[in-house]
This record gives C-alpha cells, structure tokens and sequence, in this order.
C-alpha cells in the first residue's frame, strides 16, 4: 500500500512515502537575497525526489520577513523568491514526485539563531526583531515578550498567508501546506497555553481557533479547486489536562477543517510548551493519526520515528494514516522510498541514468 498512488482532488500522488517540511536554517539573511532558495535548497528536495518520495514539502516557509523562525530561513513575501522557488519545484515534478511547499509565521518562536548555534534568541544588533503573539507570553525564559497582536495585525497575517499562497502557485507547487503545529503562529492561537485573549481571537474554542480558520480560508480562496490543501497540526501540546490542547481538540477542528476545504491533516505534536514531557518511540504519534482518521472524514498523513519500511506498510495496511511522513529518515537516505519499496517486493522505476543501480 506504502506505494500505491493516492488522488487528492484531481492531483494524484505516486505513492504515500512523502517527505516531510524540515527547516535547513541556510538562506541569506538580508538583502536582496533573504528568503530566497539557492543551490543547497534544490540539490536538498531535489534529490529526496530523484529517490523516490511521491511528495516533496519544502521546509517552513515564512509568509512575511517576521514570520521566520531564523533570519536564515525561506520566505515567500517577493517576487525574487517566487521565481527562486519556480526552479525547485519544476525540478521535483520533473523528477516524478508532486511539489508541496508548507507557509508559515513563527510567532513568539521567530528571530532565533540557527540551531547547530545554540538557537537562543536574536537581537536586532544581529538582524533580529521583535516577535509578535496572540499574548504577550514569552515561550520560555530568556526568550523575548513578544507583542501581543491587534486584531488589525491579525488580518494584515492573514492577508500575508493568501499573498503567499498565491505566489506558491504560481512558482509551481502542487499542494499548499498551512503550518499550524510545534508552536509556532497558529498554534499559538490555538492553545489555551498561550491564547490568553479575550477578544474573538481567544478564550473559547471557536475563539482560539478563528485565527486558523481565516487563514485557511485565505489559502483556499486563491489556491484551485481542483488542488488539495493541507494543515499540519500538534495534536497534543503533551500538558495536563486543561492546561493545552488536546487530542479531542484536534479531533474537533478537523472536522472544521474539512468544511473548510482541507483535504488532509498532517499530524504531529508538541512544540507549544517549552517544558512539556514528550514520551517518545518508534510511530509515537501514529495513535494521534489514526484518531482523526477513525473519528472524522479528513484523510491524515502520520509522522515521528518512522524508519522501517514494514512499520510504514503496516500504519497504511491497519488504516491508522492514509501516507506517511518521513524526515530525519530520508535526511540519512535520500534513496529510502526506493529501498522500501525492494524491502517490500515493489518495483520502481529509478531515475533512467540510475537505472544501473536497480
């Protein structure tokens, strides 16, 4: 099952072995060039779809330059970074894999260093700012407070998302992907952890949740009908009861999502809570997948500590995901999918100038 084909809309996928959104932390931080993908950026997709992935995420990619979650991360606020991204998409598909590209604003997370640096904040001294939040909570000690957003604000980001996507689309990508997990923006809004408001953006479940809503409804206007949208969600943010959000939570905006437009639900958790206890394993946060898939119409990709192709096949085969998402796996093989798939006793078509290796 890991390699039959799934159709999403009009758009049909080749297989369910897709590569998950990871950050690479490497593009320039200002000028003309910040934001904008180079060579790193399409030899990294590039060759997780020459290896086979039927999908290919791009990492987070922030919707407006204080959207980043580090000065050196992609955006798709200009048009240098639209035509950036033109080329590695039209490389993806040219390689056979579907081009997917995840949208992004990391709130009270944004303006960190790269992580092999430490990752602590960043002061406008080295090319920081200040971040903004639905609350002015800061996300751990030591980090700044960031600034509570207006409700004017709140509109001009959602305003940012629809800009982006439409840039996505016309750069190429196939599958737009809104980046509501881990913490960051949207997220943040979601749980009560960090949603202290008391407006129409906070409080009650309708509240914390409108934020995400508008921004999904600002994608799905401008990207086609005929194209599937995506939403990455922390289904846990790992607290005690009533102290975050939880898996019935997400159960329930799944639901919304779907009449929103939302075909499918990428499912990780955590992120939100710096302290949180996060208990960890091969497929942990399959259970959270295969909630949703049980409890809703919405189609799920499941991801976390997927590494063996038999633990792949089986999340699919016991109808707990409908693909699978894998990350620090195709970072050490990029090749992964192809070699599941002779682990399986499936045969794919490798590259033609690599078929001597099949």
């Amino acid at each position: 099952m890991l390699f039959e084909p799934i159709t999403l809309r009009s758009l049909t996928i080749p297989n369910r072995a897709w590569m998950a959104p990871m950050c690479q932390y490497c593009a320039a931080t200002d000028g003309p060039d910040a934001g904008v993908p180079h060579d790193w950026h399409l030899t990294h997709l590039g060759a997780r779809a020459v290896g086979g992935a039927g999908l290919i995420m791009t990492e987070a990619t922030a919707v407006s330059p204080e959207g980043r979650i580090s000065p050196a991360d992609l955006g798709l606020w200009n048009g240098r970074q639209e035509e950036a991204f033109g080329r590695v998409a039209r490389f993806v598909r040219q390689a056979g894999s579907v081009a997917g590209i995840q949208l992004a604003h990391a709130g009270r997370k944004a303006a960190t260093d790269r992580p092999w640096r430490g990752g602590a904040p960043v002061g406008t001294e080295a090319g920081g700012w200040r971040p903004v939040a639905p609350s002015a909570i800061p996300f751990r000690e030591g980090h700044p407070v960031p600034a509570e957003l207006t409700v004017e604000e709140i509109g001009r980001v959602v305003a940012d998302f629809g800009r982006a996507a439409e840039r996505a689309l016309r750069a190429g990508f196939q599958v737009v992907e809104v980046h509501g997990a881990h913490g960051y923006l949207i997220g943040e809004f979601l749980s009560p952890h960090s949603n202290h408001r008391t407006d129409g953006y906070g409080g009650s479940f309708a509240g914390r949740t409108r934020f995400a809503l508008e921004v999904v409804d600002a994608v799905r206007a401008v990207w086609p009908a005929e194209l599937p949208v995506f939403f990455r969600i922390s289904a846990t943010d790992w607290l005690p009861d009533g102290q975050g959000w939880t898996v019935d939570d997400t159960v329930r905006l799944a639901k919304d999502l779907l009449a929103r437009g939302v075909d499918l639900l990428d499912t990780s958790s955590g992120g939100n809570a710096a302290g949180a206890k996060v208990r960890t394993g091969p497929g942990y946060q399959v259970p959270f997948a295969a909630r949703v898939r049980q409890e809703t119409d919405l189609l799920v990709a499941a991801v976390g500590l997927i590494t063996d192709p038999h633990q792949a096949e089986e999340i699919l085969t016991a109808g707990r995901a409908d693909a699978v998402m894998l990350g620090r796996e195709l970072l050490r093989d990029p090749y992964w999918p192809h070699h599941a798939a002779r682990a399986l006793g499936v045969r794919t078509r490798w590259p033609d100038p690599y078929g001597y290796a099949v």
